[in-house]
């Protein structure tokens, strides 16, 4: 029974183009409850949006390539309230459960999607990451999870949180999957080098490794180690590296508050005119993020270009970062409180890093801890999204044939 799961907020709603055939031919998948759908209105996750919002007049573009490339949409999946959580629990429709560890949560924002990737529910799903919303229910879920270079994919049609950080990404229980699907959502031409190159360097964030609590970490660096002799470069070695003076702390912040003035310039109007209900912690960062001016946040804004400029000059179209995607396994499922908010700045210190500097970021599943799955992630250069997923599905491959 697919409701046990709580992956779907409308199973029934099924849509494909008549006739296609392609590389997803054949392929079923859900899609997060943020895009339009022609002749539906998705909910973002908040009764209020839904009852203040009309069904759309047509289909999200990136939604449509999936479609002509062959695959069907069977399902819209849940999401957090308004996609302003990292959680994947909702007061309104009920917290997706993690097939992977039923007893902690999802992760989010895009918690049904990957749930419906996790239960084998579908062949793969469509998600939003901004902070983390594919990234970390993907690590979280035990599955395959893709955020793209900012900007490279279309998001028209998907309804904004941060339009500075917004991007389209997808969920797959193989990285060969995860690929196909990104083939058709970047297309064809899109990089000039060629999507089969190996990566010349590995780096190892060291502030990003001094987050990771210990067991995940040390799961993580043996993981890491073990993978990279499966490249062409056999010899090359990963280089420690610093990439924050500041401190992750400081990225998370900036992400926060760029991210957060950007939210109340897209929302504001609507949360004020509305008074939509929302639960305690999405209602406190509103309200957090209500009090924000953008002319009072120029280092905040300063940073993130640092960032940007920092990471594109250390890995340019040849480097890789290889990092923790979150701290540790999924926190227990009724986390809440101040608890919850210091692990989800916790989180944002990992998070921020492919979120500041807008760079694509993929996230494998390596093994468990405490018996719930942990992720690993590799960050590379802009605009290298096709390669980094090729070399992710290659690595694995010859993996698989030692």
């Amino acid at each position: 029974m697919t409701q046990k799961w709580n992956a779907f907020v409308n199973e029934q709603w099924t849509m494909k183009s008549e006739g296609a055939e392609g590389p997803l031919t054949g392929l079923s998948f859900g899609v997060k409850d943020v895009f339009e759908l022609e002749g539906y209105t998705a909910s973002a996750g908040n009764p209020d949006w839904l009852r203040t919002h009309q069904p759309a007049a047509q289909t999200a573009p990136a939604i449509q390539r999936l479609l002509d490339a062959g695959a069907v949409l069977q399902g819209t999946t849940h999401t957090d309230e308004l996609m302003y959580s990292l959680n994947g629990q909702n007061v309104h429709y009920g917290t997706p459960l993690n097939p992977s560890a039923p007893d902690r949560i999802p992760g989010g924002s895009s918690s049904g999607s990957a749930v419906a990737v996790a239960a084998g529910l579908r062949d793969f799903a469509i998600g939003t990451d901004t902070g983390g919303s594919v990234r970390i229910p993907a690590s979280y879920c035990g599955i395959y999870g893709m955020r793209p270079t900012h900007g490279l994919i279309d998001i028209s049609g998907v309804i904004p949180l941060a339009h500075g950080f917004d991007t389209i990404g997808w969920m797959a229980n193989s990285a060969e999957l995860l690929q196909r699907v990104g083939q058709v959502l970047i297309g064809a031409g899109t990089e000039e080098r060629s999507a089969s190159a190996d990566f010349e360097h590995v780096y190892l964030p060291e502030e990003a490794w001094a987050v990771a609590e210990p067991e995940t970490a040390q799961l993580l660096q043996a993981a890491a180690e073990q993978l990279l002799q499966q490249g062409e470069k056999r010899s090359m070695q990963p280089q420690p590296v610093a990439i924050a003076p500041e401190g992750l702390a400081a990225w998370m912040t900036a992400f926060r508050t760029v991210q957060g003035i950007e939210i109340w310039e897209e929302h504001g109007e609507w949360v004020q005119q509305v008074q939509p209900v929302f639960a305690e912690d999405i209602d406190g960062r509103f309200r957090w993020a209500s009090t924000l001016r953008r002319e009072d946040s120029s280092d905040a804004f300063a940073l993130k270009e640092t960032v940007r400029s920092r990471l594109q000059e250390l890995l340019g179209e040849n480097g890789l970062l290889v990092l923790p995607t979150a701290t540790g396994p999924a926190p227990q499922l009724h986390i809440g409180g101040e608890a919850n908010e210091q692990r989800r700045s916790q989180t944002m210190q990992l998070s921020s890093i492919a979120g500041l500097s807008g760079l694509p970021q993929v996230t494998i599943p390596v093994g468990t801890v405490d018996g719930a799955p942990v992720g690993l992630s590799f960050i590379a250069g802009r605009g290298q999204d096709l390669r980094l997923l090729q070399w992710v599905q290659t690595t694995l491959h010859r993996r698989s044939l030692m």
